[in-house]
């Protein structure tokens, strides 16, 4: 099953997005199908492809949770927005 997911670049403390096409079980820092954009959540900087996005999600590509928000917040979906479960670690 294909997804849209975010694959995290740049430096230590600094981090920076990009928007990729992978299967859901491979790493996000290895191979992937396309690169669709990026994201910086520091500075809110965007560029998608969004005539891409549109391709991949008609294809039957699941975006994740955050992706998925990403892409209602910028109008290129229209849907609403997912709650996002946080996982609480366990005490040892």
């Amino acid at each position: 099953m294909l997804t849209l997911k975010l694959s995290r670049r740049g430096k230590k403390k600094q981090p920076s997005y990009r928007l990729i096409v992978t299967d859901k079980k491979k790493d996000p820092q290895g191979r992937f199908k396309e690169d669709l954009g990026f994201y910086n959540p520091q500075t809110k900087q965007f560029g998608f492809k969004k005539e891409r996005i549109r391709y991949w999600l008609g294809k039957g590509a699941k975006a994740t949770v955050t992706v998925h928000n990403l892409l209602v917040k910028e109008k290129i979906i229209e849907a609403a927005k997912k709650k996002i479960k946080i996982r609480k670690k366990e005490k040892k």
